[in-house]
């Protein structure tokens, strides 16, 4: 499906959707937890149907209701199927592998579109070094493994993916004797760490952080059935607060404001480009003209889209640095957003870890494709704002990935859509 954007202002109140790092967290928690527990405000995307699914594979019984799951969790992995399709979610595919490895038979780990290419090197060297049988072809996926995750020592870079650790502290505790996580380089996206230590002390696991130099995890550890209600998520609300930055005036609403997610980074990052925030009673809201300036992308890869159309349009030059892990997401996200916002007559160039964009004040009548990436769709969607003429992306569909009814709240915020087969 692609979509044309008619010029138009947006304005309104958007309740953000859930978090999605978030749902990913509690739903395997609640999963691995014997007994009942409820999770409420859940937003059924692709990435959270795989690991739904992936959950019920490994013995987990899951009701779906309207904006709601009810999991009925079990003690331990009870593998009721030997293939885990984690569709195109990385987070799916690199909590799930640990945790499905905490049953030793053989199992098949799948994968679509980018995701098949995603590195998982962290998991074959723990591989190599714990004798585990496992076997793939040119691509990372499909994975098949034969044998069961031992508890030891795991030391591992801080400059890659928390996902790998955070799967490792959801297998940890249910191994029969303790392990350590020893990181060997100062670690990057620590916000995703805090959010998953946060979420496994709720579902009565223990994990002790020496400074995010190393965790401590005690074996033989159970997790407890807990209700949880899923937070606004900070990742999405960049769209709509660089919105704001380019003449919007949308009121976000479900957000709150101790979060512990890594993205809500993006506050600072628009106050850094000349912002104004205001948060009061639950509403957030951006304001201001933007101006040039240097962000770094350590804590928060997933905000590099939404971002870089700020930077672009706004006055000055700005400077992205230390963003390497953009271009291992759905797409390259430094080589995409360049090539597709120079098609605007933007000017972005790329460096092998960042960006450096000189800003522009406006935009004609361009097509975009979206590179099957749901961020970079969402992001363009926004120079609508700063456009004279229409804008149409290519494979708009992709938004499904996170926000699946995106493109009917940016109508109902005043955006003017056409939709094409």
């Amino acid at each position: 499906m692609n979509v044309i954007i008619k010029p138009s202002k947006l304005a309104g109140n958007v309740i953000i959707p859930p978090s999605k790092s978030l749902s990913h967290r509690a739903i395997i928690a609640a999963s691995l937890a014997e007994g009942k527990s409820v999770i409420t405000n859940v937003l059924f995307s692709k990435d959270i149907l795989a690991t739904i699914s992936a959950m019920e594979a490994c013995g987990a019984k899951i009701i779906k209701h309207e904006t709601s799951l009810e999991i009925y969790g079990t003690k331990k992995v009870i593998r009721k199927e030997n293939v885990i399709d984690a569709n195109e979610s990385g987070s799916t595919i690199r909590f799930m592998i640990p945790i499905a490895l905490t049953c030793s038979e053989p199992i098949t780990f799948m994968g679509h579109n980018n995701l098949v290419k995603r590195p998982l090197d962290i998991f074959f060297e723990i591989f190599d070094n714990q004798n585990i049988s496992y076997k793939r072809d040119d691509d990372y996926l499909p994975l098949y493994v034969n044998g069961g995750l031992k508890p030891g020592v795991f030391k591992i870079r801080g400059d890659i993916s928390s996902q790998f650790i955070t799967g490792l502290l959801y297998a940890l505790p249910l191994l029969d004797s303790d392990s350590e996580i020893i990181i060997t380089t100062e670690l990057e996206s620590k916000g995703y760490i805090d959010l998953t230590i946060d979420i496994l002390n709720m579902y009565g696991i223990e994990i002790i952080n020496n400074d995010y130099k190393s965790f401590i995890i005690k074996g033989n550890q159970t997790y407890k059935p807990f209700d949880y209600e899923i937070e606004g998520d900070y990742s999405q609300s960049a769209f709509f607060l660089v919105g704001n930055m380019l003449g919007a005036d949308i009121n976000l609403l479900a957000m709150r404001e101790d979060s512990y997610q890594g993205d809500k980074k993006i506050i600072q990052d628009i106050i850094d480009f000349g912002g104004n925030i205001s948060f009061k009673n639950g509403i957030l809201k951006a304001e201001g003209t933007p101006v040039g300036t240097t962000i770094d992308f350590s804590q928060s890869p997933d905000l590099g889209p939404a971002l870089t159309v700020l930077a672009s349009m706004s006055k000055g030059h700005s400077s992205f640095i230390n963003a390497k892990r953009l271009r291992i997401k759905e797409c390259d996200r430094i080589t995409c957003m360049k090539e597709e916002l120079n098609k605007a007559g933007c000017k972005v160039e790329e460096n092998p870890d960042g960006m450096e964009i000189d800003g522009i004040s406006s935009i004609s009548s361009v097509t975009f494709d979206a590179h099957n990436d749901h961020r970079v769709a969402m992001a363009l969607s926004m120079l609508t704002l700063k456009s004279s003429g229409d804008i149409k992306i290519l494979g708009a569909e992709c938004v499904s990935k996170s926000y699946p009814n995106y493109w009917q709240v940016f109508e109902s915020l005043g955006g003017k859509i056409i939709y094409e087969d």
